[in-house]
């Protein structure tokens, strides 16, 4: 009976078979086989190689984050400024302001050769020209020479008969007759420096809102709800006046939490496939004029890469628009030593990076096709190249067989 029923099955057999005796094998055959097999192969591998290789969605949804803060990390070389003048400063549009940032930047002296100075990086708020060479006595109480004097009374620093003047709204042009300038070698220091350059590098909290940091020269303070900006000497030892000329090594914005990608196993390749290099990285200015401003308008966007191994990658990509001016009108004046004017009436020389942030956070997900995909594009090729070649054969042969007979 198994028999039987096995036997019933041959009639649902969608295979037909065909005996030895009648079959016929041609040479047109045999050519359409061997170009099948060759398009068969060459069509598989191609659809092998879009199954290995990596696509890219990329999706634009809501920034959620609240709070963030922020880093901006800098590397940036000053040819023809001294470290003197490279003071950090930081505004937002929330009111936070951070003058003469210095706790997490590393300023590295650089001779006129480009090269650095062995011992002269300054960090935290330690700077070679704000040292003092001789302790002061426990009673000393220095005076303010007429400026505004601080809730102690005293002025006991250069620094201190400075910050008295600039409040004050005097400018700090003559330091060589001021007691505490002229004990501390103030302007020694300054001319020892004056055809130096300067490298600095480290990074800087910002909060995930519109602001700018600017890198100018003098320090910054705020008197009556307007910042000043107190101008040092500008000039160098050899007469010729300083100029902000620079050379951006990297700058980049990061997350606290961002993954940082510079400790993971991501080849040069996927850095560039997934954007992760930056506009401004290695972009050179220079100019001849020392009254320069150069300004970066930077629009920073959230991004998010996830990798096919189910990592994620948190970066900030942003895009820049570049603005130089020269400010020679009214923003030194013809004022040997330092002037002080409010910032934004005329400008101020430096380098000044304005940031916006976007409220988009950009998704790029990596994606492969599927194994079974795959198999079944596969098996396609394979069964659309053989029917067609089938019916072609089919076609050839019948033809040629009513010729045979016609002839």
């Amino acid at each position: 009976m198994a028999k039987g029923f096995l036997a019933n099955l041959k009639g649902v057999d969608a295979f037909g078979k065909t005996t030895d005796d009648v079959k016929v094998k041609t040479r047109t055959g045999a050519f359409l086989t061997l170009l099948s097999a060759a398009i068969i192969l060459s069509f598989t591998l191609m659809e092998f190689m879009d199954y290995r290789r990596v696509y890219t969605d990329t999706s634009l949804i809501v920034d959620k984050s609240r709070g963030e803060k922020l880093s901006l990390r800098m590397n940036i070389t000053f040819p023809r400024v001294p470290c003197y003048l490279l003071n950090v400063d930081v505004m937002d549009i929330s009111g936070e302001t951070q003058t003469d940032v210095s706790h997490s930047m590393r300023k590295t002296r650089l001779d006129s050769y480009g090269k650095q100075i062995r011992g002269t990086t300054v960090t935290g708020l330690q700077n070679d020209i704000d040292k003092h060479n001789e302790p002061k006595p426990a009673d000393y109480c220095g005076s303010c020479y007429g400026g505004k004097e601080p809730e102690s009374g005293c002025c006991n620093t250069c620094e201190e008969v400075r910050t008295a003047y600039v409040q004050k709204g005097w400018s700090f042009s003559n330091p060589d007759v001021i007691e505490q300038c002229k004990n501390e070698g103030w302007l020694d220091k300054l001319k020892e420096q004056a055809n130096e350059g300067c490298h600095i590098v480290g990074r800087i909290r910002v909060n995930k809102v519109t602001g700018n940091v600017h890198l100018s020269p003098g320090k910054s303070f705020q008197s009556s709800q307007r910042d000043i900006y107190e101008l040092v000497p500008y000039v160098r030892e050899d007469g010729n006046r300083h100029d902000y000329s620079h050379t951006i090594h990297e700058l980049s914005f990061e997350s606290d939490d961002d993954y940082n990608y510079r400790k993971a196993k991501v080849t040069n390749a996927m850095r560039k496939r997934l954007g992760l290099t930056q506009p401004l990285d290695n972009f050179e200015r220079t100019t001849n004029k020392a009254k320069y401003m150069f300004q970066y308008f930077l629009k920073v966007v959230s991004t998010h890469f996830r990798t096919l191994d189910d990592q994620t990658l948190r970066s900030h990509q942003y895009s820049v628009t570049h603005f130089e001016r020269d400010i020679s009108e009214g923003a030194l004046g013809d004022t040997p030593q330092g002037v002080h004017l409010q910032h934004g009436i005329y400008g101020v020389p430096g380098v000044f990076f304005n940031f916006e942030i976007s409220p988009i956070l950009v998704v790029h997900t990596d994606t492969r096709q599927s194994f079974a995909h795959f198999i079944t594009s596969t098996c396609a090729i394979i069964g659309g190249v053989l029917t067609v070649a089938q019916l072609f054969d089919s076609v050839l042969f019948a033809t040629t067989r009513a010729l045979k007979k016609k002839a």
